[in-house]
Order: structure tokens, then sequence, then C-alpha cells
């Protein structure tokens, strides 16, 4: 039986008590929504998948209906970022029941896969010879996550939502602008995979412009069989068999096998699910980091008036400081808790979090950010797993009042690289350390083992007011970057009273190491050159990837949706 939550019971999941600075707690319920009356939305990462979500809605399809409409059309538009071949996280509000439940399609490694997959010589495999090998492709999972919250929530049949992308890939679409420019950009940072180059690249070898019409025959023939047949046909059928022999034929083969896929099984948990002031934000449990580190930082904030802080150099200050504590213990304690015991509890307690709320000086940044010592937690190897990915998010709410918040991935641009029937396999075993151990000989909790999940950041986030109505969902791409890209959000809608659009377009200040990334062309100048006298270095974070941070809240009696500026999404009201 799988596990419900109701958000009455974050009392005895997590302690909900009130810290100094914070206005009284009053007490949360779950509200079954009798009479919705907000209408319905959907904000994703490319207008065409919106659209198809919105399609979906207007035909009477629930939430979930929707997000296998928009999942399978990013799989075709944006590939380079999300797909069928790699995996998610999903964070489901239900109306009438007022429970949080969460779906998990994380991809497994194989059974062959060991803790010195990624090394050669002794030393970490060089990265994008590991992005492209037969090691970095893990059981993909959000098929069989999707069809297992279709059976839950769906009210349409399930090869319905598979038809506007179906209808894309036939008939064709425009490639998109952000997938030509990565296309552009590829070559520069690594020889592209002759499936990426077959794909997007003319006759020449030239990046296929934007505006140029694509088809791909083989995907819709790919998602007629999903929808005809369901998932047992993606992981015991013929499907099935291209993915494993595109892995083992690799020139550096990998151990994935049928066997692999055909007992891959979506799993669900309960969520995290943690007072902030007079909300309730739920998230992601391990083996995402995402619920735990977002729930850290905003508890560490807590402890702090962000509101009377505001968009100043003291607020950035604060924030900063936040994440770097947060962070050092995610990185610490946080993989495959079916793996290793991570100290949820401890992590998430309102007095530890307080506790790391006072190492925080007011003037200046903290000289040397270590580990905490949480309730449970056990010796741990110092954490050596990159930061590189390529991601969506997509919020959808449907005319029942119901919510989907989800993260989907195949890891790095364009996967693995590697293509079999119209679709990218993921590369998301590169999430693990390639190095199983510190230089010290301590394992590390993220380290590859047979069976496991590595440790993702996506952070699907729902926020609930002080009556326990469904006031804000949201998520974001952008590899271990997405938590702080979340958080930085949340603080511009519930703490500074921005705009929606205006709390997604902040600057990015992601401080997981130093020097912190900053997305210098966005940040006052002015407010920079204070955090430098404070002591906070920075280096400048306006790379390939960056936040893609999709929202939809409720405001005032209406719905209001909202896609990052810096990307192509977009957010469209069902009428």
């Amino acid at each position: 039986m799988r596990r419900f939550f109701s958000i009455l019971t974050c009392f005895t999941l997590v302690s909900c008590q009130t810290t100094q600075n914070t206005a009284p707690i009053q007490k949360f319920e779950a509200q079954p929504v009798a009479n919705w009356q907000y209408g319905a939305m959907v904000a994703s990462a490319n207008p065409m998948a919106t659209k198809a979500g919105v399609e979906i809605l207007e035909k009477g399809g629930s939430a979930i209906d929707a997000a296998i409409a928009v999942q399978s059309v990013l799989s075709l538009v944006e590939p380079q970022s999300s797909g069928i071949g790699g995996g998610a996280f999903m964070l489901y509000f239900d109306a009438k029941t007022g429970d949080v439940q969460t779906y998990d399609g994380r991809e497994t490694a194989p059974m062959g896969a060991k803790p010195d997959m990624f090394m050669q010589d002794g030393k970490p495999m060089e990265f994008w010879t590991a992005v492209k090998s037969g090691h970095s492709t893990g059981v993909p999972g959000v098929i069989a996550m999707l069809d297992l919250a279709w059976k839950d929530h769906g009210k349409l049949k399930w090869a319905q939502s598979f038809e506007p992308a179906i209808a894309l890939a036939e008939n064709g679409y425009p490639l998109t602008k952000r997938t030509a420019e990565y296309a552009e950009i590829l070559p520069k940072i690594t020889t592209p995979g002759a499936d990426v180059i077959a794909t997007f690249y003319d006759e020449n070898g030239k990046p296929k412009p934007a505006g140029t019409i694509m088809k791909n025959p083989a995907y819709g023939k790919t998602l007629r069989e999903i929808g005809q047949f369901g998932p047992k046909v993606f992981y015991e059928g013929h499907i099935a068999k291209d993915i494993v022999q595109k892995v083992q034929s690799n020139a550096i083969p990998g151990t994935l096998s049928l066997e692999d896929m055909k007992n891959y099984r979506p799993t669900t948990h309960q969520p995290l699910c943690q007072t902030y002031r007079v909300h309730l934000m739920c998230g992601m449990p391990p083996p995402s980091s995402g619920g735990i580190g977002t729930l850290m930082i905003m508890g560490i904030l807590e402890n702090y008036d962000m509101k009377s802080l505001g968009n100043s150099t003291q607020g950035w200050h604060h924030f900063i400081e936040a994440q770097r504590l947060a962070y050092m213990d995610r990185d610490t304690y946080v993989a495959d808790d079916k793996f290793v015991d991570v100290p949820t509890q401890g992590l998430l307690d309102k007095e530890y979090l307080k506790s790391r709320a006072a190492l925080m000086n007011e003037t200046e940044a903290m000289k040397n950010v270590v580990a905490g010592n949480p309730k449970g937690s056990q010796k741990r190897g110092r954490d050596a797993t990159g930061g590189v990915s390529g991601t969506s998010h997509f919020v959808i709410v449907d005319k029942m009042g119901n919510v989907v918040s989800m993260t989907t991935t195949v890891e790095n641009l364009f996967g693995s690289q590697q293509m079999v029937d119209g679709f990218f396999i993921n590369n998301q075993l590169t999430d693990f350390s390639f190095l199983p151990n510190d230089k010290d000989g301590t394992p590390i909790v993220n380290r590859v083992e047979a069976g496991k999940k590595p440790r993702s950041s996506m952070s699907p986030t729902i926020i609930f007011d002080k009556d326990g109505q469904f006031e804000l969902a949201i998520g974001s791409p952008g590899g271990n970057a997405i938590i702080a890209y979340v958080t930085k959000a949340i603080i511009g809608v519930l703490d500074w009273d921005m705009p929606l659009i205006d709390a997604l377009g902040l600057p990015n200040v992601i401080a997981r190491r130093e020097p912190a990334a900053m997305e210098y062309k966005r940040f006052d100048a002015s407010k920079a050159q204070e955090l430098n006298a404070m002591g906070h270095t920075f280096q400048d974070g306006n790379g390939a990837e960056n936040s893609g941070l999709h929202a939809i809240m409720l405001k005032n009696g209406k719905l209001i949706g909202a896609a990052d500026p810096r990307r192509e999404g977009s957010a469209e009201q069902v009428k």
C-alpha cells in the first residue's frame, strides 16, 4: 500500500515548533477542496508543452493526465533537458483528500554497477568520457512513475495524453531557439555524440538553425506503442532491448541488462513537510536532497527577520550564509536512504537549525564552514560529486484544484548523447560521486552501488498557507544549484512580497562551495561590492546551465503562473 500524507501529520513527521523572530504559527489543517473556483493552469519550459497540457485539461483530464502530455512533448522539443529516457520526481496535492503525495521515478544503477566504475588508473574518469560511456545510464524511471500516478489519479485513457506529442513528432515542429543554441554550444564543450549530430546538425556538420521544421517519426511510434501496450513495452519489450543494446555496445560498455529494466519499480514516499513562519512547505525526501536542502535553508533563515532585511545586502548575506551551512550538511549526509542512514529528522530539527543559524555573523562571512552533527549522524567522507545537469520543471493545477509539481531530467545536455527509438537515454549515474572514498579512506555517501539511486537536487515544492490551503508550487532545473534557485524565489515571494515573475527573475547566487557562483549580469554591482567587503567571494555563474524556474501560485483568489525569464517557457490559463 502506498503511503499518502496529510498536512496534519507534519506535527508527527517533523517538529513544527516556532523559533524566535517568527510570527506565531497557527494550526495547519488539510482542507479538502470542496468547490475549487480558480480555474486551471500549466507552466512549463516550452510553449508547445504548455499548450499540450492545457489541451488535456480542457478535455477533462486531471493534473496527472496533463503531466503525461507535458512530459511527452518536452521529451520531443527540449531533449537536451528531459525525456522518457530519464527520470523524475513528482509532488502531488490531492484536492479531494488534502493529501500530499510523492512519486519517485529516479533512475537506478544496474546490478552490475561497482563503486569504482568511474575510476581509471586510480583517478576519476574524465567527465565527458564518463557521460558518453555505457557506465552513465541508469534504468529510466519517468514512464513507470507517470503510469503509477495515472493509476492513482488519471481521468482520461492512458493513450490519450500522448496524442499531442505524437502529432508534433509526426507532423513536425519548429526547432526551438534553446535547443539550437545548445547544438551551437556543445562542440565548444565536448565532441557531440553521433546521435546528437545526426539529429541536430546538417549534412555539412553545422547546427540546424532555430525554426527548422523537425520530425521524429520514431518517437511518435514509441509513444503509440507505450500508449497501446503500457509501460511493459518500455521495460520488457523491444524498447528495453534497444536501450540495453545501446549501453552494452558502447566503446566503454555498461552493465545495464534486460533484468535491470524489467525489475524497475517506481516508488512513493512520505514527503518532507516543515513550517516556515505561517506557511507549510513540502518537498521530496531522499534520494533527492532537494527537500532537505530547501527546508534547511528556509529553517535557518526562519531565525532572522528576512522580511525586514528585504532585498538588501543584509538579506543576501543571510541567504548566502544559510546556503553554505545547508549545502555542507547536504553534501555530507544525504544520499539514497536505502543504502545509507540519512539523519533527516536531525537535519530538519528546529533546534538544530537554530544552532546552525547561530553560527552566522551579522556583518561578515563565516571563515570556515563545516558539517554539523545532527542527531543520528555518522562520520561521512568529504563529498566529491559534480554538479552539471540538463533538467526541466513544470507545474500544473487542474480544474478540481489538484496540483502537480514535477522536476524531470536526462541529467546532462542530451543525456548520454545516445538515442534509441526517437529519444535520448540518460547519463544519470554521473550524479554519483566518481570517488568511492575520500582522501582519508572514509566512504562517501553518494558513492556508486548496485541498485542504488544517485543523489539528486531536484526540488519540486508545494507550499500551503496558514489555513492549509494551496499557496505556491515551484521548482527548477539546474543541478545542485536547484536548491539555491528554488529557495531564492520562495524568499522573494514569501518574505520580500515580490510578484511571482520578479521573484523568479531575482539574480542567482549559489553558495555550495567557495567562491560562490553569482549571476553578475543580474546582480546589483553595489550590493556585490558590499558583500565582497563582508568577506564573500564570487565567481561568474552565467554558465550554459541556469535556472528554469516555473511556478503557479494562488493569490487574492486568482491563479498566477510564471516562467523563468532566462528561458523560453510559458504559463497558460485554461479557458
